[in-house]
């Protein structure tokens, strides 16, 4: 016989109420629990570690010129700026003479037909080539090729622009001659100075000198075989290849 099993009545569940909470509402606690109800203590704030700080990588320039590196420490920073405020000037004025020497030869021109040209003390000069170059003044150096000779016998008695150096005429280089200064070198005579006045670094010109501005009434000897007679007329070829400040 079949039995079947029944729950009493009194063992069935009893109904249940949920409640719900919106996320603006609070429940209220019950006031007749018997345990009071404590409030949540708050988190403890995190401790974030610092991070150490980066190094600072600098760059520091080591300087190369010991000079002013050994003067400053010895003598202060005062020697080690002046130190290095003359190797400035002197970068900044090899600068500016390395663009003289191209403006002159940029401007230096060869001249297509001579033409003579009369100073009023009877000088006569020829340009063979046009200097682009600065003119001299007095006390400036000027560094220039010479070639002289007596006009009415073409006996040359200096030359620097030849290369025979076993020839008593002939000289190793361009000859050097401060402007306004005495005595001149030796073949140099007054009218070259005066000519050069008029001329420009990177010009070559023929002059012809007349004997007040030669050697004169005196004449001139260069060695034993070379004599300039007196009232010679003198005929020149002058390259002015520089003209700078005299050094003091």
């Amino acid at each position: 016989m079949a039995s079947f099993f029944a729950s009493p009545p009194f063992l069935s569940h009893p109904k249940t109420t949920n409640i719900y909470f919106s996320s603006s509402q609070t429940p209220t606690p019950n006031s007749s629990s018997s345990q009071p109800q404590t409030a949540a203590p708050p988190p403890p704030a995190a401790v974030v570690s610092p991070k150490p700080a980066a190094a600072t990588k600098t760059n520091t320039a080591e300087s190369t010129d010991w000079i002013a590196s050994t003067l400053t420490r010895r003598f202060g920073i005062g020697a080690g700026l002046a130190w290095a405020g003359f190797l400035a000037v002197g970068v900044v004025s090899e600068q500016i003479k390395t663009r003289f020497e191209v403006s002159q030869q940029l401007n230096t021109r060869d001249v297509d037909k001579e033409e003579e040209v009369v100073f009023p003390n009877g000088i006569k000069y020829y340009d063979i080539r046009v200097g682009g170059g600065s003119s001299p003044r007095p006390g400036d150096l000027v560094v220039m090729n010479v070639k002289g000779s007596e006009q009415s016998t073409g006996q040359v008695f200096l030359d620097t622009f030849g290369d025979d150096i076993n020839d008593s005429k002939r000289k190793k280089g361009p000859l050097a001659l401060v402007m306004g200064s005495r005595p001149y070198s030796k073949g140099i005579c007054e009218g070259i100075e005066y000519v050069l006045r008029s001329m420009n670094a990177g010009g070559k010109r023929r002059v012809i000198v007349p004997p007040s501005l030669g050697f004169g009434e005196e004449g001139a000897e260069f060695g034993e075989a070379v004599k300039i007679p007196p009232f010679a007329t003198l005929e020149y070829v002058i390259e002015l290849e520089k003209v700078s400040i005299a050094p003091s």
